[in-house]
């Protein structure tokens, strides 16, 4: 069979359906307009993702016979209360202890290179002094480089403060009528799609639910890893207990590479603040345990009806997602990875094959 044969085959096979064809044109539309607009419309982006989060209270409210505005109502200043804590005591504390760290950040240096000369003191086979001298070169060129960037953000969000400002008002709003209008936004962006869309509406409901299961989940996986992590690092004394808190409960955002790269941080201050010892293997035992029960006690539970997806196919959303929408990308990873695999499964195809229309049971 020629190349034009194999190609017009494959085409009536996938694409013979009308609404495979419509499908596929608003997927890339909207991939093409999240990729062009995408830093005009974060407000939005931002806003919707808040909206799905607190959809689910609205929900439960309504269920207990409270009336739709109310029920948004309500809910909207128990948002407004947590936004204003987050703006006025949350993050004032986690900025001071960052400008801490960043001035502690010398010290520190210096007593790494002082335990690296006793550790070549002790170990002269194994770790020779141009080792020793290459690895603080190059520590001390990523301090700088890290302290170049710490101060090229601070004048950036110096400069960026009317954005912030846009923020601030914007995203609350849009989340209220958000909230507010939903079943009417919906039902406007039913009305630009064909009357005809089966396979649409099907992927759509399949989506909703489990991207608002995925949001909610993972804001208060959020929660939880972060509180349970700020408690471990106050009871041990640990300084910048907040911000590492803070970088711990963020990490879980990104699956397998947030916990190794979070576990950077605490060592270093633990290792800093504690020096080698018994101290410092009890805080990194303790966050090893944060991390196992994270792993394999909460997300279970809080995730437990989302598509089972392999770890490669995750990090290599994370990957793909991440370079092109940066923080979104890596939040929206999973569930557009499960979207991609609703699409494979739920595609019409030419020849109907029964293992090929929904997707394998779980184990």
């Amino acid at each position: 069979m020629t190349m034009k044969g194999l190609f017009k085959g494959w085409m009536e096979r996938y694409f013979s359906d009308e609404e495979a064809v419509v499908l596929l044109i608003v997927l890339v539309l909207g991939f093409a307009a999240v990729i062009c607009l995408g830093r005009m419309l974060a407000p939005f982006f931002t806003a919707l993702v808040l909206a799905f989060l607190l959809e689910g209270v609205v929900a439960w409210l309504e269920r207990r016979g409270l009336p739709r505005l109310l029920s948004v109502l309500v809910v909207f200043l128990i948002f407004l209360g947590a936004l204003l804590a987050l703006a006025l005591v949350i993050m004032p504390l986690v900025w001071n202890q960052m400008v801490e760290l960043v001035q502690e950040a010398p010290r520190m240096f210096a007593s790494g290179q002082a335990w690296l000369d006793t550790l070549q003191s002790h170990y002269p086979t194994l770790i020779t002094p141009d080792q020793v001298e290459r690895w603080i070169a190059t520590a001390g060129r990523e301090a700088t480089q890290l302290g170049q960037r710490a101060l090229t953000l601070s004048l950036a969000s110096l400069g960026n403060l009317l954005g912030v400002i846009v923020y601030l008002v914007l995203v609350p709003i849009l989340v209220f009528f958000l909230l507010k209008d939903r079943e009417r936004l919906t039902l406007f962006l039913l009305s630009l799609l064909p009357n005809k869309r089966v396979l649409m509406t099907r992927i759509w409901h399949e989506m909703d639910d489990q991207i608002a299961n995925y949001i909610r989940g993972k804001a208060i996986e959020i929660l939880i890893v972060g509180v349970v992590a700020f408690i471990t690092f106050w009871a041990f004394g640990l300084p910048y207990s907040t911000l590492l808190a803070l970088i711990v409960g963020l990490s879980v955002l990104v699956p397998y590479i947030g916990a190794a790269v979070a576990t950077l941080p605490v060592a270093a201050v633990a290792g800093f603040h504690f020096g080698i010892g018994d101290q410092l293997a009890y805080v990194l035992l303790a966050y090893a345990v944060i991390q196992a029960l994270d792993g394999n006690v909460l997300v279970p539970i809080l995730f437990s009806e989302a598509v089972n997806l392999h770890p490669v196919s995750i990090i290599l959303a994370v990957l793909f997602f991440g370079g092109i929408w940066g923080f979104w990308g890596v939040f929206f990873a999973i569930p557009l990875a499960t979207l991609i695999k609703a699409l494979v499964y739920a595609w019409p195809r030419g020849v109907r094959d029964p293992g090929l229309r929904s997707p394998p049971a779980e184990q």
